[in-house]
């Protein structure tokens, strides 16, 4: 208890000793709560706290005639203890119950310790666990399920373990079966819908491409839009092969998928940072600017740099079958992707790569809003002066960008289940807002395209140089 916190009394750290006989006849039974910390059962009045069940079966293995059972509750709030690297996951009041008997470490208990925590009505989108903590899990160690059995309440919640050591009860985001197979469904059919509008923006680039004279860098603009939409067709193509293959498909089939989705997925990140860095080469650094084959170059990186950490990634094994359950272990679905144990693989080139992509994307999008709007204070860009095209162009630029990606980390906690229907929504159609945006921006209805960002970019550039 010493080595706990570097002082005998510590804040938070409540402990009862109790001296207990080896010729037990009864269960020995103990109450505890977060405010008042261990004491015997009949001190605590009922249905304040919680209650630990110690079976006579624990003594009777013991050696010694009299041992000495430590009951510790400890605020891990106030101690900064027992916390698993990427937990996202609640502890019940903070509250974690250490108990030991003797000086052995005692498991595989045919009658289990039985630990019951009592709480209100819990919130909706979370799912109690009982677990325990491991020191050998990771690197700081961890929370761990295995020998525990939960048995949830309406106010109070059983955690029946085979072993002793740090308890506590996790409240954990998950969605439950009906929701989860409701969000597959919606994101099976966005898939197709945005497979087919993708296909029609593509199809419109070209066409307009070809039939229309712009100037090379609205031509350069429609190439990066055409490749950044054929990403998202990519992915969503394989999103729709792996949900409908990874159940039975081959070990080695299933590692190409998941490296396949991986690649598209990375590919569309990209290709919305060389939207981002487009966009600020043109609004921020708008004179003297020219770099041969300049396209090639932007498809170099945006189809080239994913090679290079899907490489990476599959050299390590870190692809393969992949499972979606709930707490309770019932199985969503199985996907080709990568697997649980380099989960760390996905933190840093998915999450990581695309948090500093949104963060570098919306700064951006601020600087692109502000010199829009003070160019139409002035009047210089007389398309833009009915509202709804305004928060037309906004919207597709902030698609574009990528920002209804961003959801994905907000799908986390109790609000977990409105925003996975909300990601999923959106991101399916993501293809429609493209696409009309697409049509209304680019296509030319007068000779003179004042409400295209070419005209932006053209005077953004004169009224730069004029002041110069």
């Amino acid at each position: 208890l010493l080595q706990l916190g570097g002082h005998k009394w510590l804040a938070g750290l409540k402990t009862l000793l109790l001296n207990v006989s080896r010729a037990v006849t009864r269960d020995v039974l103990i109450a505890f709560s977060p405010t008042a910390g261990p004491s015997r059962l009949n001190t605590t009045e009922k249905g304040k706290a919680g209650k630990i069940h110690l079976p006579r079966e624990i003594f009777r293995s013991l050696s010694s005639r009299t041992v000495r059972v430590v009951v510790t509750v400890l605020n891990i709030q106030q101690f900064g203890m027992f916390k698993e690297v990427n937990q996202t996951a609640q502890v019940l009041d903070n509250t974690v119950v250490g108990i030991t008997v003797g000086e052995s470490s005692i498991s595989g208990l045919q009658n289990p310790v039985q630990l019951t925590f009592a709480h209100g009505e819990l919130p909706q989108g979370v799912t109690p666990q009982c677990v325990f903590w491991d020191p050998s899990k990771g690197q700081a160690g961890g929370w761990r399920s295995s020998g525990c059995v939960t048995q949830p309440g309406d106010k109070r919640t059983v955690c029946s373990c085979d072993h002793l050591t740090f308890f506590t009860l996790l409240l954990n985001p998950a969605l439950d079966g009906s929701t989860a197979k409701a969000v597959m469904a919606v994101a099976t059919a966005g898939c197709g819908v945005a497979m087919a509008f993708s296909i029609f923006t593509m199809a419109f680039c070209i066409f307009i491409r070809c039939r229309f004279r712009f100037e090379e860098t609205v031509r350069i603009n429609l190439g990066l839009h055409l490749n950044l939409v054929g990403s998202l067709f990519l992915l969503n193509l394989a999103f729709l092969l792996n949900s409908g293959l990874s159940g039975r498909a081959h070990p080695s089939t299933c590692r190409f998928l998941a490296g396949l989705t991986h690649y598209c997925l990375l590919c569309c990140f990209t290709w919305m940072a060389l939207e981002g860095c487009q966009l600020y080469l043109l609004f921020v650094k708008v004179l003297g600017i020219y770099i041969p084959h300049y396209l090639g170059k932007l498809c170099l990186v945006g189809w080239g740099f994913p090679v290079l950490v899907v490489g990476v990634a599959g050299v390590i094994g870190s692809y393969g079958e992949y499972i979606i359950q709930t707490v309770d272990h019932q199985v969503i679905a199985h996907l080709c992707w990568i697997t649980s144990k380099h989960l760390l693989v996905h933190y840093i080139t998915n999450c990581g790569y695309f948090g500093l992509i949104f963060l570098f994307n919306m700064a951006v999008f601020g600087v692109v809003t502000q010199k829009s709007c003070s160019l139409q204070g002035t009047g210089a860009v007389q398309g833009y002066r009915k509202p709804w095209k305004v928060a037309l162009v906004a919207a597709g630029l902030f698609c574009l960008l990528g920002a209804t990606w961003a959801l994905a980390f907000l799908t986390y906690g109790i609000s977990s289940t409105p925003m996975f229907y909300l990601f999923t929504l959106l991101n399916s159609l993501q293809g429609i807002f493209i696409f009309i945006w697409f049509v209304i921006l680019y296509y030319p209805k007068t000779k003179e395209t004042s409400g295209s960002l070419s005209y932006i970019i053209r005077h953004d550039k004169t009224t730069t140089a004029s002041q110069d």
